[in-house]
């Protein structure tokens, strides 16, 4: 995105309490910087679908799809170190890198949590070698799917355990950004507010999925741009997805979320995050694009945004 010297000019502009130069200028974060434009898993599912495919089940054919769209980084959605590996063996044929991984965790539940913790370390000592960066995870709720709640007790556990991945995360010099869908935005945004009121921003960072935090609060870009004002300066990755009248458009661009005024308000704050394209299709989404058409204009569409 910028050359190394222009980035430390850049950085040297920025106020001192902003969190972005803070975790670059630290020693023991420096590992952190700027990583170009790359595309999520699921929507690539989502286009698969539509042409009754599967994603994922020859990843050297997909990712050369990947590589048709000029994108030139993805961020998947890991559960293993087996699987990573297969994914970075194709990414580094087709000349992709992998900044930031996607992974589930379970964290509310004492019983499962040091198991999945241990899991997402075993892939982070793998994929640290790959030049993985960045965690992206989104604490597993009771029920995919459902509306069912934790309880107090369970976020509390919750909020420890993410604090403790995090911290063991940037041992291995990868940082740990929270996610959330729409679940945690329910009953006043008690999990999402809990997970962010109780982790450090030294452990912990933001992965804001726009749509989501949308979508959740009830179609709300007051919640949007409040969130955005409220945990801005954790903000580390952005997963990009816009819809039209409710309904996940087939492209990136003009929607229910002003994104133009979203990227003037980051200028604003002078934060500059790793931008993940999500923009996924669902059953009333209209058009006709494949994975590779959409992608190419998505890509155009946020480069121009972001002025990157």
């Amino acid at each position: 995105m910028r050359t190394q010297s222009n980035r430390r000019s850049f950085l040297s502009s920025l106020p001192a309490f902003m969190v972005l130069p803070k975790i670059v200028k630290d020693s023991d974060n420096s590992f952190l910087g700027n990583h170009p434009i790359a595309c999520s898993n699921y929507d690539w599912v989502t286009f698969y679908n539509r042409q009754n495919k599967k994603w994922g089940e020859n990843w050297d054919t997909c990712l050369a799809d990947l590589a048709k769209t000029g994108i030139k980084a993805f961020e998947p959605s890991l559960t293993s170190v087996s699987e990573a590996k297969t994914i970075w063996k194709a990414l580094s044929k087709h000349q992709i890198s992998m900044p930031s991984v996607y992974v589930n965790s379970l964290l509310h539940s004492e019983a499962e949590a040091e198991k999945s913790i241990a899991q997402i370390l075993a892939i982070a000592d793998t994929v640290s070698k790959f030049g993985t960066r960045i965690f992206v995870t989104n604490p597993t709720p009771l029920k995919w799917g459902s509306n069912l709640l934790k309880s107090d007790a369970e976020l509390i556990v919750q909020a420890q355990n993410l604090e403790k991945l995090g911290r063991e995360l940037k041992k291995r010099k990868i940082a740990l950004a929270y996610h959330t869908h729409d679940v945690e935005l329910s009953a006043g945004a008690r999990e999402f507010h809990h997970m962010m009121q109780n982790t450090t921003r030294d452990h912990v960072w933001f992965c804001m999925d726009v749509h989501w935090i949308y979508r959740g609060s009830m179609d709300s870009q007051v919640a949007v741009f409040d969130v955005l004002k409220m945990y801005g300066n954790r903000l580390l990755v952005l997963h990009l997805r816009q819809s039209v009248n409710s309904i996940w458009s087939e492209t990136f661009g003009k929607g229910d979320i002003d994104y133009p005024r979203f990227a003037r308000e980051l200028k604003k704050m002078k934060i500059s995050p790793h931008l993940v394209i999500e923009q996924c299709i669902e059953t009333k989404t209209g058009g006709n694009l494949y994975g590779v058409e959409a992608h190419k204009i998505d890509l155009q569409a946020v480069k121009e945004l972001f002025n990157v």
